[in-house]
């Protein structure tokens, strides 16, 4: 880093080169600083215009006219950035002063954004990296040279840049941002942070390190007559002006520079100069807007500068006039204003009276003994009725002014008094439609009813007897015999109604019918099921026995039916989910099987308890219809765990034991996250069997199959191969590993204890054969004893 440090003064002075009035150096002339790698950074975005580009580029020349160019003394690189970066040249790619000047000047601008961390990490990345020419324990030093604010962080990567023994050297120019040029730069910030007003200015802050290059300095060691600011040079100086000054002739001495006389200046209005620059103003009625050089007529109104007590309005640049809101009108000194009175002046429509209601603003009125009319003008004489200068109980009915008469409310009539009124009973006096019961409700008002046993129908007047049976009102265990209003019950066949007169009692179907049930006839009631030993399975007739075709389980298949699977594949898939029905023992009581499709959204073909044989499954495959559209896996396992294994859906409940199997089939990635609920299912004792064809993605089948997973993922990359996996599949299990519906009896249950009383009756058997077989033995042992003695 001390390395770093000695480079200060090499760079600034470097940095101050500049092209006007300055006399070449020679070969010997050369500043010898040691060897250098150094890579200017410069900044190509739309915004630094083509001449500020040119600026730029003879910059970066007059730079490397003051180096000892040379693959063993100092190397040059250059990078241009803007939304994108490039590099002019390497380190390594030219070891010739002329080499580098014609490289730069063939650079054309990017003209982009300024990506300006971006440019510093490919800097730090590939510039200064040893395959592009950067030699070991040789100072790197970078000059950025921006007009703008960085678009993207800076602070991060530059700290890292530097970190790694990067000097940064950060020129701003123009409209380049201080606090991003600091978060770029090396430390000290006054050593290495530059901000100029225009391109053309880039040379001066390097004035101030001259001395650092080439060791002797003319312009403090000798008479050197400048007026202003001496520059040094290799062997020489150079006179220059302070800014707003131009050197004069005489190449010492300066004068001020009058922008406002040369016309040089882009004021709109009135141009006021200073030295080297200048600033504008406005003519009278004009004020300077924010650019500083455009004026807009002044709106003394919208500035609030006026004396109108009520309006001010614009009449151009620095004028106005006064005027009055609405009810009221200007008073003679033009400023003030004064409440209009309508009323007063007479200026209304008012039919009787005129009432002042503000500034401009009146209302109407009537006088005594009349009424205001609708249009609020107009006064009509006052009505009796309305007033309650009346004698009437109910109704008063105006007949003209000051007259009146007497009325009643509906469902009343008027008494021969004819002021008060009594109330009508329509079914007192029989003016009713109702077919039953009429009742009274109130004045003129009834309501119709009916007798026990009978309802009143939707028309509100006729009756209609009811039906508790058909309601479902009534305690019937089997069947309900409905009269009005009551009921009797009875029973199905094979049951006996008890003495409570609801309930029945089953019969012994086992015992009063010829079952055929080759083991054990069960009772249920008024009917009854046949059931086999343990280890064997009621065969399709239901009566019969024999050995173990498949296990009983609940078993959901999830096939693709998403647009890349095409319409002739899933006619095979469709045959292979039929591969796999023919090879279970469906039934109600064995194998249950249901069917689901996705694609981008999920359909239950048929649940699991809709059919109970394969040959209405097979069918119901067949009809199913292609979905096409996306491939939403994961959305297909929730599904499935959250409705296909349900009850609702035919799912066995998970304490009788049933094994709950799913068959994923898929021919592509999913389109969504499979992981949640492909763990979920598993958790949920769901054994999960994940089968995949042409493209699907090994990594998602092994995530949804069960363990061991080699048992339970398939893969083929045609569809035509998939009859084989079908064969190969083995979804089912013997009764030895799942019992199904055998295992999971109710050791309560009738049919049961008979099972169980057999069973120990069998055992008791083997027990006295086992005994009876010990004590023969024990016998011959004995009389073997005994012979020998």
């Amino acid at each position: 880093m001390g390395n770093l440090r000695s480079l200060s003064g090499f760079i600034f002075l470097t940095l101050a080169v500049f092209t006007t009035a300055r006399p070449k150096s020679g070969p010997d002339q050369k500043c010898k600083s040691g060897p250098v790698d150094l890579v200017f950074l410069i900044d190509s975005s739309r915004s630094v215009r083509p001449h500020e580009f040119e600026t730029m580029r003879k910059f970066m020349v007059d730079i490397l006219n003051t180096l000892d160019i040379g693959l063993d003394t100092t190397r040059v690189g250059v990078v241009q950035y803007s939304s994108q970066i490039r590099s002019e040249f390497f380190l390594k790619t030219h070891s010739k002063l002329e080499n580098m000047v014609n490289a730069i000047n063939e650079i054309v601008p990017l003209a982009q954004g300024t990506m300006t961390g971006l440019a510093i990490k490919y800097l730090m990345n590939e510039a200064f990296s040893p395959g592009q020419g950067d030699r070991p324990k040789v100072p790197n030093v970078a000059v950025i040279v921006t007009d703008g604010r960085p678009q993207d962080r800076v602070t991060e990567v530059a700290a890292e840049a530097r970190e790694r023994g990067i000097e940064i050297y950060a020129v701003g120019v123009a409209r380049a941002d201080m606090t991003s040029l600091r978060a770029m730069a090396s430390p000290p910030f006054e050593d290495h942070v530059f901000l100029v007003e225009r391109f053309d200015l880039i040379h001066q802050f390097g004035l101030q390190f001259q001395d650092k290059l080439c060791g002797k300095d003319l312009c403090l060691e000798s008479d050197h007559g400048c007026e202003q600011l001496c520059e040094s040079s290799p062997g020489s100086y150079t006179c220059h002006c302070l800014p707003g000054y131009r050197l004069n002739a005489d190449g010492k001495t300066c004068s001020a520079i009058d922008l406002c006389v040369e016309g040089k200046h882009d004021c709109q209005q009135i141009c006021i100069s200073s030295p080297g620059s200048f600033t504008c103003d406005c003519d009278q009625g004009y004020h300077l807007n924010d650019d500083k050089k455009t004026c807009s007529p002044i709106d003394l109104c919208a500035e609030g500068k006026h004396d109108c007590e009520q309006v001010c309005v614009y009449s151009g640049p620095g004028i106005f006039t006064c005027d009055c809101k609405e009810g009221y009108r200007l008073n003679v000194d033009e400023k003030t204003c004064a409440p209009i009175d309508l009323c007063a002046e007479g200026k209304h429509d008012c039919d009787q009276v005129c009432v002042n209601m503000g500034p401009g603003i009146f209302t109407c009125n009537c006088n005594e003994g009349y009424r205001l009319n609708m249009d609020e003008k107009t006064c009509s004489p006052i009505d009796l009725c309305a007033e309650g200068k009346h004698g009437c109980e109910q109704v008063c009915v105006y007949l003209g002014p000051g007259n009146f008469t007497c009325d009643c409310n509906e469902g009343y009539r008027l008494n021969g008094d004819k002021k008060t009124c009594s109330p009508i009973d329509l079914c007192a006096e029989g003016k009713h439609d109702c077919e039953q019961v009429c009742v009274n409700m109130g004045p003129g008002i009834f309501t119709c009813d009916c007798n026990e046993g009978y309802r009143l129908n939707e028309n509100e007047k006729s009756c209609s007897a009811i039906d508790l049976c058909a309601e479902g009102k009534h305690d019937c265990e089997h069947i309900c015999i409905s009269a009005p209003g009551v009921f009797t019950c009875d029973c199905n066949k094979g049951f006996k109604l008890n003495k409570d007169k609801r309930t029945c009692t089953n019969m012994d179907m086992c015992n009063t019918v010829k079952h055929g049930c080759e083991y054990q006839c069960v009772n249920t009631p008024g009917s009854y099921y046949c059931i086999c030993p343990e280890g064997q399975l009621l065969q399709e007739d239901s009566k019969t026995c024999g050995t173990c075709k498949s296990a009983n389980i609940d078993l959901v298949l999830l096939i693709d039916g998403s647009k890349s699977v095409r319409p002739q594949n899933f006619e095979l898939v469709k045959k292979f989910v039929n591969q796999v029905v023919d090879s279970l023992d469906v039934s109600a009581h064995g194998t249950r099987i249901g069917l689901v499709q996705y694609s981008s959204r999920v359909r239950t073909e048929f649940p699991l308890n809709m059919y109970h044989t394969a040959e209405d499954i097979k069918a119901a495959v067949m009809k199913v219809d292609y979905m096409e559209k996306g491939t939403m896996t994961g959305l297909a396992l929730k599904h499935m765990l959250e409705n296909s294994f349900s009850e609702a859906e035919g799912a066995r409940p998970a304490s009788r034991n049933i094994p709950r199997v799913g068959l994923v089939f898929t021919d592509g990635r999913s389109q969504d996250d499979i992981s949640e609920y492909a763990k979920k299912a598993k958790e949920a004792g769901i054994t999960m069997y994940a089968v995949g064809v042409g493209k699907a993605v090994e990594d998602e089948l092994r995530e949804i199959a069960s363990e061991p997973v080699e048992k339970h993922f398939y893969y083929t990359t045609d569809f035509s191969a998939i009859n084989t996996i079908a064969e190969n599949l083995k979804l089912n299990v013997c009764p030895a590993e799942s019992q199904g519906e055998v295992a999971m009896k109710d050791p309560c249950a009738c049919e049961n204890l008979v099972e169980f009383q057999q069973a120990t009756v069998n055992s008791l058997d083997q027990l006295t054969q086992k005994l009876a077989s010990m004590a023969a033995r024990l016998e011959r042992l004995e009389n073997q004893l005994l012979s020998r003695k």
